[in-house]
Order: C-alpha cells, then sequence, then structure tokens
C-alpha cells in the first residue's frame, strides 16, 4: 500500500511579510522600552540605596516610568489588538474610557490617602492631638503585717 501524500505549496505574499516584519519591529520597540524602564528601576534602587536619597528625582523617575508603561500598553492595543487599523471613532470610543479608567485609579488613591491622613482629627475640623495612653494608678504595696505564732 502506498500512501499519497499532497503538499499545497504555500504561498507569502507581500501583504504577509509586511505583518512579520510589523511584528518584529514591535518586538524590538516593546524590548527596549522595557529595558529603559529596568534601567530606570534600578536606578532608584541604587538612589534608595544612599544616604540621602533625592526624593523628587525618585518621583520623576517613577512617573517617568509610568509614562513608559502606558506607552507600552498603548502601543501592544495597537499593534497586536489591531486597534490601529480601524476607524478613528472606534479607537475614540475604546481609548477615552480607557484614560477614565487610569482617571478613577488616580481619584481612589487620593481618597485613600485623604482618609488616611485625616481619620481620628474628625474630619480636619481640630488638629491631631496625640493620645497619651490613660494608665490607672499603681496602688502603693500593702504593708506587710507579722503574724505572731502565740
Amino acid at each position: 500500500m502506498s500512501a499519497l501524500t499532497t503538499t499545497s505549496p504555500v504561498v507569502v505574499t507581500a501583504e504577509d511579510e509586511e505583518h512579520v516584519k510589523r511584528i518584529w519591529k514591535a518586538f524590538w520597540i516593546l524590548l527596549i522600552l522595557t529595558i529603559i524602564e529596568l534601567a530606570l528601576g534600578l536606578t532608584i534602587y541604587y538612589i534608595d540605596l544612599g544616604a540621602d536619597p533625592n526624593e523628587t528625582l525618585v518621583l520623576t523617575i517613577k512617573g517617568v516610568i509610568a509614562i513608559l508603561t502606558l506607552a507600552k500598553a498603548f502601543y501592544i492595543i495597537s499593534i497586536f489588538m489591531h486597534l490601529g487599523d480601524e476607524k478613528r471613532t472606534l479607537i475614540l470610543s475604546i481609548g477615552i474610557p480607557a484614560s477614565l479608567f487610569v482617571w478613577f485609579i488616580v481619584a481612589f488613591i487620593w481618597d485613600g490617602n485623604s482618609y488616611k491622613n485625616l481619620r481620628n482629627t474628625d474630619a480636619g475640623s481640630r488638629t491631631y492631638i496625640e493620645q497619651v495612653p490613660h494608665r490607672a494608678p499603681v496602688p502603693p504595696p500593702a504593708e506587710k503585717t507579722i503574724k505572731s505564732l502565740d
């Protein structure tokens, strides 16, 4: 018995080659952005190891890392979820709620921090007074009586 095998030729078009080039380009861009983020994270680590870390510099670097992360997210959405190929109205109908979601996260963090700072101060109407725990006075030791054995 002989087995008949038929193979169909694989046809690679110029459009397929363009898709492959686009994916490799996305890979290299995302790799470079990730390496930059890691380098900035290590920079923060070494700044914090120092005797007097600069808080403003650390916050600035964290902001840059957040912006790079959002850029990567939008690039991934554009390339791999094919949102970049869609019409402008569809992009805006997805992008605006996504940006509102980021705003909600920032608002909730801000509100939580406010709650943490205002608790135990009657919502800011009086200044916070550190309360010393009240301790009951310790009674003096009782006098010892000597019992005589009569």
